[in-house]
């Protein structure tokens, strides 16, 4: 069993080796160049850079892909930490197992690592412990590195062999801590679990003449202290507060217990724990349970692909601001749920990257970017809208016309639908017999009117309905189908798209083709003035991803602009046809 793992695995390495991943891409990079470099190893099968998809920046990584698994493993061994344009380029391979990418047991967290230390030091320095899978220094802006980085092996006993063999250790003078890497959430909780235990003390609203001599003279009288020091700006000047690390987690609570509140050279101390800024926000949100503009500056991210992680959904939206915390959502396995949630510090940034977001392809998936909802929010605001889309008035009489689209959605044919399930009593009349009435809804006409008139001698006495005591709200109408209700605005208006989105997460995949295309169908109507064209152009809306599709009936111009293209689309492929007929035929 133990030899068979092991050959599946080898096998799986040799499949996924063939692909590589290839960052800290200069942007200047073009597809060519980085082909040409990697062809000299070997017979390239595609490359790939990342752009962004408004501006078409690069990102600073893509992917090469050769059809031979040898000739990958050549190609790191010989170009890794190249240098393109001054940049070294760091090559692994790609493995797209979410599995093997979130395997948290195999991945270690590396700090108090001195500047110098780059991304070749970092790997040659745990490469004699078992395959890496994956490293990285974490730098600033600037390039430059922030002294800690991330290792991840391909086995977990590889991990642990690094860590007793690596933590602690001396490099470049300083002292190396290696460890398992714990992600955000669990140090947090972590951290919340420890409760009142700290030794660093934070100390607020000192006078400017407040030195760090004074704060270990005052604070020394609780214990050993190990350091102290006044923040101050570029020009030297004290920012009025400081930090005073003690040797015990004990003399620390009770210098904070005693000298909180307390007036020195005429101002009074504030003296708690010092805390990271996630730990603030942490304790902010128990205290106050998040503030609307919290939750405006806040995003929901949907329809991610699968090889999208916490990381590469970070680079996506980090152009728009400062991310205070950014999270892809995983099941019980560790796979991605394909949705996420990114947090910025401003509601301005929130609102920028949602309006260049929203709709934008990634990795060949169109996002659905919104603003995030607190369950009871969302919960409350879905009751709304089934509450609005209840009936609240009794209607005059109905008739049922067809379904409002002209062409199938499904299955079912014009002869099986049925009036909410039962055996129709008559032949239902084609939609273009109808006219329609203002207020009236589309597909709908009053008992006592003639379809294509107003009644009058002579016509045909209308048939009764099988149900004539429907009842129908005020505001938007609805029109009943075999398979349920879909809801339009007066005068063929489609449904407010709340109620819309509403309808579509409550339905079967079957069920939202058909919503959406009586919701589109009215729209399209409305610009194209055809019903055969109207037809076709809803049918190729339809063949969209629904979140492009959402994205363009939130959005007006970008609705109209998509019409415009498939329309042109058409009449291109008309044009063709006739080009290829024969006079003679």
């Amino acid at each position: 069993m133990a030899q068979t793992q092991e050959v599946s695995g080898a096998n799986h390495r040799l499949q996924t080796n063939t692909a590589l991943y290839v960052g800290d891409l200069h942007r200047n990079v073009t597809k060519d160049e980085l082909y040409n470099l990697f062809n000299q190893i070997g017979n390239v099968s595609s490359v790939k850079i990342c752009e962004n998809n408004l501006t078409g920046e690069s990102l600073g990584y893509g992917y090469v892909n050769f059809s031979d698994p040898l000739i990958a493993d050549k190609a790191i061994e010989e170009l890794n930490f190249t240098p393109l344009y001054g940049k070294p380029i760091r090559i692994m391979n790609c493995n797209r197992d979410p599995r093997v990418r979130n395997n948290d047991a195999a991945n270690l967290f590396v700090k108090n690592l001195d500047k110098a230390v780059d991304h070749k030091a970092l790997r040659d320095m745990f490469s004699p412990f078992g395959t890496i899978v994956s490293y990285k220094i974490a730098t600033d802006d600037s390039g430059e590195s922030k002294g800690f980085g991330f290792v991840q092996f391909e086995t977990e006993q590889s991990a642990k062999n690094a860590t007793y063999s690596l933590n602690g250790t001396m490099m470049n003078g300083k002292q190396v801590y290696v460890g398992p890497f714990v992600r955000k959430e669990n140090r947090e909780s972590t951290s919340a679990a420890s409760g009142d235990k700290f030794t660093n003390v934070y100390v607020k609203s000192q006078s400017i003449s407040t030195t760090a001599d004074d704060l270990k003279r005052i604070f020394g009288e609780y214990g050993a202290i190990t350091s102290a020091v006044v923040m101050k700006n570029s020009e030297g000047v004290s920012k009025c507060f400081g930090f005073i690390n003690f040797a015990s987690a004990d003399d620390a609570a009770k210098a904070v217990g005693e000298l909180n509140g307390k007036t020195f050279d005429g101002k009074e101390w504030y003296v708690g724990k010092a805390m990271k800024k996630s730990e603030r926000l942490l304790e902010l949100k128990e205290k106050y349970g998040g503030s609307e503009k919290e939750s405006a500056a806040n995003l929901y991210v949907k329809n991610l692909n699968d090889s999208i992680g916490d990381a590469e959904l970070k680079d996506l939206f980090l152009k728009f601001g400062t991310i205070t915390s950014c999270k892809v959502m995983q099941d019980e396995k560790g796979f991605s749920r394909g949705s996420g949630f990114v947090a910025f510090s401003k509601q301005r940034e929130a609102i920028q990257a949602l309006a260049m977001m929203n709709g934008s392809i990634v990795a060949g998936k169109p996002l659905y970017v919104s603003f995030a909802e607190r369950k009871a929010e969302r919960k409350a605001r879905l009751q709304q809208n089934f509450s609005q889309m209840r009936p609240t008035q009794t209607a005059p009489h109905v008739a049922l016309a067809p379904r409002l689209l002209p062409f199938p959605l499904g299955s079912h044919s014009m002869g099986e639908e049925y009036l909410y399930g039962q055996t129709p009593p008559f032949i239902i009349p084609r939609q273009g017999e109808f006219g329609y009435q203002q207020h009236c809804v589309p597909g709908m006409r009053l008992v006592g009117q003639e379809p294509g008139g107003h009644g009058g001698a002579g016509a045909p006495m209308p048939l009764q309905p099988l149900v004539q005591q429907q009842m129908l709200p005020r505001g938007p109408f609805v029109y009943h189908h075999a398979h349920g209700p879909v809801a339009y605005g007066t005068g063929g208006q489609a449904m407010p798209f709340q109620s819309l989105v509403t309808a579509l997460a409550n339905a079967s995949p079957e069920m939202q083709r058909q919503i959406l295309g009586d919701a589109l169908y009215p729209l399209v109507e409305n610009l194209v003035h055809d019903s055969t064209t109207t037809g076709r152009v809803t049918g190729m809306l339809l063949d969209l991803d629904q979140p492009e599709v959402l994205h363009l009936l939130e959005e007006p111009n970008a609705f109209r602009i998509k019409v415009d293209e498939m329309i042109n689309t058409l009449r291109d492929k008309t044009i063709d046809r006739l080009k290829s007929i024969s006079i003679l035929d």
